[in-house]
């Protein structure tokens, strides 16, 4: 069963996230980080301990310090330090055509996922 990072600034989300996730039996293990910043730190920390590596990030566009754009700026250059590739889905209430075609320019995006996220959507994407 896979690791999952929710990144989000909104507890509400984390918490609604948190238990579709789990009561889908999903994941044996959800990390929280508030911002970008936050998770860059985590993965720097343990790049080399490869079972503490979250599989899927679901990434918030906008969050305070460091945004979902500026994280994936930054996994661009630490990606190679990873032992494993890590899934990401951009997560965002935002249903802007410009957020959805810059999400897409990153390679590292599998998708655009709008909010409110449901568990038929939670359960599809992790399975897929």
């Amino acid at each position: 069963m896979p690791l999952i990072a929710l990144v989000d600034d909104d507890p509400i989300f984390q918490f609604t996230a948190t238990r579709l996730i789990e009561s889908a039996n999903l994941s044996n293990g959800i990390l929280h980080f508030e911002n970008g910043s936050e998770i860059t730190e985590y993965l720097s920390k343990y790049s080399s301990e490869k079972d503490k590596l979250p599989d899927y990030i679901f990434l918030d566009i906008n969050m305070p310090l460091v945004d979902g754009w500026m994280f994936l700026e930054e996994y661009q250059k630490i990606k190679s330090t990873l032992p494993k590739e890590l899934c990401i889905y951009m997560v965002s209430s935002s249903i802007d055509p410009r957020d959805i075609s810059r999400a897409k320019e990153f390679n590292d995006v599998k998708d655009f996922v709008i909010k409110p996220v449901t568990v038929d959507r939670f359960t599809t994407l992790l399975k897929s």
